[in-house]
């Protein structure tokens, strides 16, 4: 427990545990090495941790083989000064009346509130759990950050799971406004937070965190209230478990391991939607994952198709490492602005690539998104070639830069998503007329034009995305004429 907190002093004195002079040498010595006061107790030589445990134990009746009964939660009240001596007699004749809980006749009476219950029932709980044996010893170091502003409860929380010995490093803020102002600081592997708390309870400091950076953190809520409706308003805040204060340390742990194993999965199927797609669409895909079908669908979608013009010319002439670093740095440029539009980077074809909108996540404005970052390609595309001549002219080279140029296709209309492949090797695609279309397209198009389809024209068609209309032409296997647009 932390010496800023004189509730844990005063409770040792009050259990015969240690003496006033041994708890105000434990003081003298925390200021110089930064120990807690159970600590500097231990390190003097005073108790050892196993005894001061089973002290409390004992002095609480709270041992493992006798049941609990009534009068050790009226101690420990008297003990944490929630309540006086004659108040608890007081309320013990009452129960033997008419046998209600004692917590209960105490709030009645107005002596104490039910949040100093809970904390005398939370305290009561984590001290029976130390006594148990953890289910199954985590790895690796676990920095988890505790919001409670109860001093007592973070102190025992703190001291209880860095007891175990599994790796834990427990930092406490009794502020939940500090909490979310640090949390980037302090970059927990989880969040353990009371539900009621002034300011702002811990239902809104989850919403808070999941609507922040820190989303990714996860969020147990501690609480003595483990109703089924408060277990419901928890989870719809975003949090991934719900923990009863009663709830012995190796329970806690247990749950601790539990979530962060579930966002460890998270966390990876983060990482592997990320190479492909912006961070907004995998967001989408991790809060509602049911909405999601990777097996294959049928759905509308937004194809573009980019290819670099002129580029066997480039290869020829230029050194195998430099063009691959020409090429790197082109198809960076398209690939950023597809993500930044929202769109999933289907796949790279030698010197262009294909986008998809629509798949796996479906945006209303789709084919928007498509023509915007088909204008991002061709402008980056503008910028590296002044930033190519610039150079050229600097370093005084002889005869013309390489000029590049940029052909884009874009097509809108049904197809099948999902993962196409063998057990070996699969990869998430489109496939369908309309992924075709958009291919010709783009093989039609000039440097620097973008030639659209006619579907897509059609979604965009209350939006100012100027067009001009061209020809029909004849695609190979169509029947007919396809109405052509070029992106103005």
């Amino acid at each position: 427990m932390s010496s800023s907190s004189p509730l844990f002093g005063d409770l040792l004195l009050k259990l015969g545990i240690v003496t006033p002079s041994q708890v105000q040498e434990a003081l003298a010595l925390q200021p110089r090495t930064g120990q807690r006061v159970g600590e500097a107790l231990i390190s003097l030589g005073y108790v050892t941790r196993a005894q001061l445990h089973d002290a409390l134990s004992e002095a609480l009746g709270l041992n493992t083989d006798k049941a609990p009964a009534h009068a050790p939660l009226g101690e420990l009240l008297v003990g944490l000064k929630y309540i006086t001596l004659g108040q608890l007699e007081e309320a013990l004749a009452f129960q033997r009346k008419d046998g209600r809980k004692l917590g209960e006749i105490l709030v009645e009476m107005g002596h104490c509130t039910y949040r100093q219950i809970y904390e005398a029932l939370s305290l009561q709980g984590r001290i029976t759990g130390r006594q148990e044996a953890p289910r199954q010893v985590l790895q690796g170091h676990h920095r988890v950050m505790v919001v409670d502003d109860s001093p007592l409860a973070c102190d025992f929380v703190k001291e209880g799971l860095e007891a175990l010995g599994l790796g834990y490093e427990v930092m406490c803020f009794q502020d939940p406004y500090e909490a979310l102002e640090q949390v980037g600081k302090v970059q927990p592997a989880i969040v353990l937070s009371d539900l009621d708390m002034p300011g702002i309870d811990g239902l809104e400091l989850c919403w808070r965190l999941k609507e922040s950076p820190s989303r990714q953190v996860p969020v147990i809520i501690l609480t003595a209230n483990d109703s089924e409706a408060e277990r419901v308003k928890g989870l719809r805040a975003g949090a991934d478990d719900y923990v009863n204060k009663s709830a012995s340390m190796a329970e806690l742990s247990a749950r601790i391991e539990s979530v962060m194993r579930r966002t460890s999965e998270t966390e990876r199927m983060r990482k592997l939607f990320a190479r492909y797609t912006s961070d907004a669409v995998v967001e989408e895909i991790l809060k509602s994952p049911d909405t999601v079908v990777l097996t294959g669908e049928k759905r509308e979608v937004t194809v573009l198709f980019a290819d670099i013009r002129n580029f066997t010319g480039l290869a020829e002439s230029l050194p195998p490492e430099q063009v691959v670093g020409v090429l790197n740095q082109v198809l960076g440029r398209l690939s950023d602005a597809v993500l930044t539009c929202g769109g999933t980077l289907d796949k790279f074809l030698g010197d262009g690539l294909m986008a998809v909108w629509g798949a796996p996540v479906h945006r209303t404005d789709d084919a928007l998104r498509a023509l915007q970052a088909a204008k991002m390609m061709m402008s980056a595309m503008v910028e590296l070639r002044q930033a190519a001549q610039a150079e050229w002219a600097a370093n005084e080279r002889l005869g013309r830069p390489l000029v590049l140029e940029l052909g884009i296709g874009i097509n809108s209309g049904l197809a099948v998503a999902g993962n196409i492949g063998g057990s070996m090797r699969t990869e998430y695609t489109c496939i369908g007329d309309a992924v075709n279309v958009a291919a010709r397209l783009c093989a039609l198009a000039g440097p620097g034009e973008i030639l659209a389809g006619e579907r897509t024209r059609e979604l965009v068609s209350n939006r100012e995305m100027p067009f001009e209309d061209l020809p029909p032409v004849r695609l190979k296997g169509k029947q007919q004429p396809v109405p052509l647009y070029r992106v103005l």
